[in-house]
């Protein structure tokens, strides 16, 4: 299993089929709260919804054009995070992430977003990485901010979450910003 430790009590670790019971029991105790945000926990009801995802997951990871990883926090799988598309032509990452509403506030996701940047820039030579949230979706909106990403643009009616259309704040954060930052 591929593991990065960012910590002592986090890592990230690329999806594998043992996860799918895991991501279950997260979306059935925190479905309306990750459905505020994301349109998929209203359908990610059984195992095999998330096994159908982990293994599409693994597909596309093989072909290069994403990147999916469990957060893993204290030995326990607690969220999701990834490069929801890898260009290689534009050398550009989109980056997406959720994390289990008890595990929310302790800087989980800032630090696996800043983990994934570093991947993004060192490993895969990309030259920018996007984040889009919803506009409301000020937590995440937060994470961006904290980590040097400027806001670009907002989108209206961007997505509809499951008949609720939300418009997605869109955030960038260049090789060359992210350089400067980290000196």
């Amino acid at each position: 299993m591929f593991k990065l430790d960012i910590d002592d009590t986090l890592s990230l670790a690329l999806v594998q089929p043992s996860f799918a019971v895991d991501y279950l029991a997260i979306v059935s105790r925190d479905r309306d709260y990750l459905a505020q945000w994301l349109v998929w926990p209203e359908h990610g009801k059984n195992q095999e919804f998330f096994a159908r995802f982990i293994e599409q997951s693994l597909h596309d990871y093989a072909l290069g054009k994403s990147m999916t990883c469990g957060i893993v926090f204290k030995g326990e799988l607690v969220g999701n995070i990834s490069f929801n598309t890898i260009n290689h032509s534009l050398k550009k990452v989109e980056i997406g992430y959720w994390l289990s509403r008890p595990q929310q506030g302790k800087g989980i996701v800032t630090k696996a977003v800043a983990k994934m940047i570093e991947i993004a820039f060192t490993q895969l030579n990309m030259e920018k990485a996007q984040i889009s949230a919803a506009e409301q979706n000020s937590p995440s909106r937060r994470v961006c901010e904290r980590l040097g990403f400027t806001l670009e643009g907002i989108i209206t009616r961007a997505e509809n979450l499951n008949g609720r259309v939300v418009d997605h704040a869109i955030y960038g954060l260049s090789r060359e910003i992210w350089s400067e930052q980290s000196r």
